[in-house]
């Protein structure tokens, strides 16, 4: 027995002895070795077979190119081509026929080069079956090496499954440990124990995840906050104006009922965003995904922002051929209004605004917002997609911060991504990539 076959039962043995199960798990790890050495078997002898038939083919054009051209010299080109051109007429009979296959494969001669053809096909094959055999051993090395990690890792995975202890004290040790970690700290697990080192690290790893979702969540509702507290704000003082001095003075009637409805709508366009992504995040928004024309679709929304805007100019180029995806239609429509919402606040009035449908360089269809307006720096564009995430040049605008986390969102669902370019005082150009 080599070396090599001692060692890895040897591995096995040491294995078997601490986790109980070891053997089985190298028992999946061989079937699944056996499986991937039949592939590469399969698509040897496939890639072998179409190889000596294509060696076959072209054997059999040189026999046949090279035997008329032997009887024929040159001219055997013009004189197949007229006999050829009569069989494909229709105008040939069987004598005629029998005559040029006769000529292509000259009397006699036929049966010696089958012969010979299959001689050097069963040379062939023989190479190449001794070749496959040969690269066996080291397709099986590169197989092992390529599954051990995967191995080790299963192996692992069913030790820690099925650890026991020896005493009490590690528990212990574990549960001190935990019961001294506090959510919002940044402190790891740390047990000193080098029998407990996997178990510390996939716990670390825990951690971290759940303090950075804890952080998201919290953010998001600190900012949520923020932005619902100033219209509620604004509401309460005019409606203290109203109790005040409502009653008597017709304007400061008009003023705070026009200032409360406006305030109302825009928490209800906030509250309505906020309720859209805590459906999205928690799985609960289900797309209908169709196919969907993208031309006909953004010809819909153009003709929707010509009505809705009077401010800015539009103009929609739409691409030459009529490119159809699969999308939901009315989520798209809704993340390209966002985009023509954010062109339409930050462009000054009289200016252009461009809509378009295309292909990128990769041929990839996309929908294309350009605007002329304020553009944004190179530190704004990394957080453009976050949540409540509003540049400092755009704070004197009104909205919320969360259209363009929402349209991210219905993006990723259609698993397209966006690409932007933005030049200060010069315009943005945000293209949706399906």
């Amino acid at each position: 027995m080599s070396s090599k076959r001692k060692a890895e039962r040897k591995d096995s043995y040491y294995y078997d002895r601490r986790t109980g199960s070891s053997s089985m798990q190298s028992e999946k790890m061989t079937s699944i070795r056996r499986k991937i050495h039949g592939l590469w078997v399969r698509e040897k002898l496939r890639r072998i077979f179409w190889e000596d038939v294509l060696v076959a083919i072209i054997m059999h054009i040189i026999f046949v190119i090279s035997n008329a051209y032997f009887s024929y010299g040159d001219s055997f080109i013009s004189r197949y081509a007229d006999r050829f051109s009569s069989i494909y007429n229709n105008t040939a009979d069987k004598k005629e026929i029998v005559s040029l296959l006769e000529d292509i494969y000259g009397n006699g001669s036929m049966g010696l080069f089958y012969r010979y053809m299959g001689i050097a096909l069963l040379a062939l094959l023989t190479v190449q079956i001794i070749g496959l055999i040969i690269s066996y051993p080291f397709e099986n090395r590169r197989i092992r090496k390529i599954l051990r990690p995967i191995d080790e890792i299963a192996l692992r995975a069913d030790e820690l499954s099925r650890m026991t202890f020896d005493d009490e004290d590690k528990y212990r040790v574990i549960e001190d440990a935990i019961d001294n970690i506090e959510p919002g700290e940044d402190d790891k697990l740390s047990f000193n124990n080098s029998d407990l080192k996997g178990v510390e690290a996939a716990m670390n790893n825990l951690l971290v995840r759940m303090r950075e979702s804890y952080r998201q969540q919290a953010r998001f509702v600190n900012d949520a906050s923020h932005e619902l507290r100033t219209p509620i704000a604004v509401i309460e003082g005019y409606a203290n104006m109203l109790k005040r001095w409502g009653k008597d003075d017709e304007t400061v009637l008009e003023e705070s009922i026009t200032a409360i409805a406006h305030e109302s709508e825009h928490m209800k366009h906030l509250v309505e965003q906020l309720l859209f992504l805590a459906r999205g995040d928690s799985g609960k928004t289900v797309l209908d995904m169709k196919e969907t024309s993208l031309n006909s679709m953004m010809n819909e929304i153009y003709e929707e922002s010509l009505m809705i805007d009077e401010d800015h100019p539009y103009r929609f180029k739409p691409c030459d051929e009529d490119i159809f995806v699969n999308a939901d239609e009315g989520m798209l429509k809704q993340a390209v209004r966002i985009l023509i919402d954010n062109a339409a606040k930050y462009t000054n009035k009289g200016d252009e605004i461009a809509l378009s449908v295309g292909r990128n360089d990769e041929g990839r269809p996309f929908l294309r917002v350009q605007d002329t307006g304020i553009g944004m720096a190179d530190n704004d564009m990394e957080h453009m997609f976050e949540r409540f995430y509003r540049a400092d040049e755009a704070r004197n605008t009104q909205g919320t911060g969360l259209g363009l986390s929402i349209a991210k969102w219905i993006v990723d669902k259609h698993k397209g991504h966006f690409e932007v370019t933005s030049v200060t005082d010069l315009g943005t150009r945000i293209s949706i990539v399906l």
